[in-house]
């Protein structure tokens, strides 16, 4: 007799059929509305917040006045091309061209130029205020001989500029106008990284296009004076002045800048914090600038190497790799190669947040740094000036050399003792100038002209104390020097080679 081994299979598949026959109807018909019900609950509606917030967002464009002699008229193609471009790209046609006759010599017209105002830009804003002041960024209105700002209902007015401010990319400026539609403005200090925000701006010209995505990133720190807010919302050109708004219907920030490859929107925006604008535009709106405060000082961010080389606890502060002559820094005692931990009390994480502090305050006030210096703390007075955005650049440096016997040490150093007249010209203490390096030296990055002024937290007077100090050192360690180079110095790590 023969066995069929297939039975049990056969079997067990039909039960399985059986089965699934009974059971699917029922998990098909619940699961979309689970799905339906969770979608409705995770994703927002934008509607009502863009009914409500759109009035208020304005398109704004930008002219300037240029000079174009009476011979000077452009061709008909170049003016067809010129009204398409404008009539795609902004929505409204520019008048065509004036062909204008030409002069036989010695027959002089009356007016040689004529001013002819033309197009030069397009961006974004939003109403702050019922009696018309508009916030956008500085970019949008710079160079403008006219700046004109339409609203959704389609008045347009020409709008006065109050004041701009390149530093933190804000502009103010003011519309007649009463009873306008303004929106409130919101903290940017409480917002979450993943919450929902949208924009709304003229993008590419194209008014009140709205887009929306989430907060990536909290006090980005790619600006001099303003910590960005990163988002994923699309953002193009046109889209620059517009406000971020969150779930709430608050400004949270001013749309300013794009990272991009191609000039378009690769995924990554960010946006001026409502906070620091605000602050920016009340100076503005009190005065027509802003004025910061400054000490002096140039500045980089710790490494953890560098912490752990100068026995600090953790990776945070601004190292001075130079003060600059004449400073507040410089007559409060600040040095090259201090870290700055406080500024008035307040913590120093990052280079960047020295720098926001300094700007923020009101030069002629009296502050406290806390420096690290060797080891140990110390607190020092500065009195900040006011910063002068125009400074001339650092002077070139030449330098007239004596130099001692050359005498290498397990760094690939050779180095040789300054002069005072050296000392005086680089306006240093002590230090020895480097002669040649080698090996883990150069591979550091240690040149030829370069001046060792500390190694690790003893301050470095001539050669025999300096390869002395050298030959004392942990090869399995690097060590840190402070390292002059023209007018800025920094920490930089050298491992010495093993006898």
């Amino acid at each position: 007799m023969k066995t069929n081994r297939s039975f049990p299979t056969t079997l067990l598949t039909l039960l399985f059929a059986a089965a699934g026959a009974f059971f699917l109807p029922v998990a098909v018909g619940i699961a979309p509305e689970v799905n339906a019900a969770s979608a409705a609950a995770v994703l927002p509606d934008f509607t009502e917040l863009v009914e409500r917030t759109g009035p208020a967002v304005v398109n704004i464009r930008t002219t300037q006045r240029i000079k174009q002699g009476l011979n000077q008229g452009m061709s008909g193609g170049d003016d067809e091309q010129m009204q398409e471009f404008f009539q795609r790209f902004f929505g409204v046609p520019i008048p065509p061209q004036q062909q204008l006759p030409n002069h036989p010599r010695g027959n002089k017209p009356n007016r040689q130029e004529q001013e002819e105002e033309v197009p030069r830009g397009v961006g974004s804003g939003f109403i702050i205020s019922a009696d018309g002041y508009v916030m956008t960024n500085t970019h949008v209105v710079d160079g403008a001989d006219e700046v004109y700002v339409t609203l959704t209902d389609k008045r347009e007015f020409k709008a006065k500029i109050i004041g701009a401010d390149k530093n933190s990319d804000v502009a103010l400026v003011k519309i007649d106008g009463a009873n306008l539609p303004r929106l409130t403005l919101g903290a940017s200090d409480k917002i979450k990284v993943g919450e929902w925000v949208i924009a709304i701006g003229s993008p590419f010209g194209l008014e009140n296009t709205v887009t929306a995505g989430i907060i990536s990133a909290k006090a980005r720190d790619i600006g001099d004076y303003l910590p960005l807010i990163q988002t994923d919302v699309a953002v193009n050109p046109g889209n620059s002045g517009g406000p971020l708004i969150n779930m709430r219907g608050e400004v949270v920030g001013i749309n300013s800048q794009i990272f991009s490859r191609s000039g378009g929107y690769m995924g990554i925006s960010f946006a001026v914090p409502i906070d620091e604008a605000l602050r920016v535009s009340e100076q503005l709106k009190a005065s027509g600038k802003v004025t910061r405060g400054r000490i002096g000082v140039q500045i980089g961010d710790v490494t953890k190497e560098v912490a752990d080389s100068l026995n600090l606890s953790k990776a945070q502060g601004a190292l001075v790799v130079r003060v600059e002559p004449g400073s507040p820094a410089e007559k409060g005692g600040v040095q090259a190669g201090d870290i700055i931990l406080k500024f008035n009390g307040a913590a120093i994480e990052a280079a960047g947040d020295l720098r926001r502090l300094a700007g923020n305050t009101k030069p002629g006030t009296r502050i406290t740094v806390t420096v690290w210096r060797k080891g140990a703390t110390r607190d020092l007075t500065v009195v900040l000036t006011e910063m002068d955005v125009d400074k001339p650049s650092k002077k070139d440096e030449k330098k007239q050399k004596d130099k001692a016997e050359p005498t290498s040490n397990s760094l690939g150093l050779v180095t040789s003792d300054l002069t005072d007249e050296q000392k005086k010209e680089m306006k240093i203490e002590h230090g020895v100038l480097v002669e040649s390096a080698e090996g883990p030296a150069q591979r550091a990055g240690i040149r030829a002209g370069d001046v060792i002024q500390r190694l690790k937290d003893t301050d470095i007077t001539d050669v025999k104390q300096f390869n002395a100090l050298v030959a004392k050192l942990d090869t399995k360690k690097a060590a840190a020097l402070l390292v002059l180079r023209g007018e800025a110095s920094q920490f930089v790590l050298v491992k010495p080679n093993a006898p």
